[in-house]
């Protein structure tokens, strides 16, 4: 089944968009070629506890930040479209800032899960796969891996392991690596999952908090010589705006917030790392645009022209 398809290349106002499942959708499982050897700088992931949802209702307020910060890529997670309805986001997705995108999506038969990803026409990745043994035409189940191959490195929107070619990973890992990663450590330490209490106790606390998650990220970024990009630029804990998830405005949530959404990247892109920033802020969800998470934004600096692979210009 073909899980992905290209927008409408039809210019509009950015207004609220009607939907229609009219539009034909057109799959890409083949390398990639343009003019333009321009690569990406600027990075947007969100997990959107339904992308469809978010089209409906917050329309506005996510056009305006995609239009503020101009991302060139935009990594979406939790699109929750069936495979087999997804044509009722092409016409909304047909108006400006997204006209200016080519999209690929992977999606599950039931709404579940499925991922997107959207990258500036006048950027042409080399290859798009989704999933990763690299079979583009073969889709990982619930849809949740692209991966897009660019000149000098690779984008993929959820986990892979690291290669020769620096990686830029990103998207909702669901995990808080260190104690500055959420809002209350002690309270998500203590945490029970409907009461129950696991025997090893490093099973213990929040999921995704729990000792042996936090091993396995530190495991996982340490053998793969990867760098967390927010925490390599944000040293100190920031109450207000260092949290990508909240917990529910009212019970006992209220106030709890942790970073599970991440920009993880080789070490080989240390030196182009520029800016890596939540939109959300408080307690209130400001800046969430209705879904339980915030957008995160990465900027990479130019790679220097003659660069190798792997390589970094200083």
């Amino acid at each position: 089944m073909k899980r992905f398809f290209k927008p409408i290349e039809k210019e509009g106002a950015s207004k609220k968009p009607s939907l229609s499942p009219s539009e034909k959708d057109e799959g890409e499982n083949r390398e990639i070629s343009g003019e333009d050897k321009r690569e990406p700088l600027k990075f947007l992931t969100w997990n959107a506890n339904s992308f469809l949802l978010r089209v409906k209702n917050d329309w506005p307020e996510l056009t305006k930040l995609v239009t503020s910060f101009e991302p060139d890529v935009i990594a979406i997670q939790e699109v929750r479209v069936p495979a087999a309805e997804k044509q009722i986001l092409m016409r909304a997705l047909s108006s400006l800032p997204f006209a200016n995108y080519r999209v690929w999506w992977s999606l599950a038969d039931s709404k579940y899960a499925g991922t997107a990803l959207f990258v500036k026409k006048c950027f042409q990745p080399k290859k798009i796969f989704f999933n990763l043994d690299k079979t583009a035409s073969k889709h990982e189940p619930d849809g949740r891996v692209i991966l897009a191959e660019f000149e000098t490195f690779r984008l993929l929107n959820t986990y892979a392991p690291n290669n020769d070619k620096p990686l830029v990973w990103c998207g909702d890992l669901n995990v808080s690596h260190e104690e500055i990663d959420v809002s209350h450590p002690e309270f998500f330490s203590a945490a029970k999952l409907n009461g129950y209490v696991p025997p090893n106790k490093e099973d213990c606390g929040q999921p995704g908090f729990t000792l042996s998650e936090r091993k396995r990220f530190g495991t996982i970024l340490k053998e793969g010589k990867l760098i967390d990009a927010y925490r390599f630029l944000h040293k100190e804990k920031d109450m207000e705006c260092g949290f990508s998830w909240s917990g529910h405005p009212i019970g006992k949530y209220r106030g709890k917030r942790m970073r599970i959404d991440y920009f993880v990247v080789s070490e080989k892109l240390k030196d182009r790392i520029v800016a890596c920033e939540m939109h959300g802020k408080g307690i209130e969800l400001q800046g969430f645009y209705g879904s339980d998470h915030c957008p995160v934004t990465f900027e990479l600096s130019q790679a220097c022209p003659n660069a190798k692979h792997g390589e970094v210009s200083m």
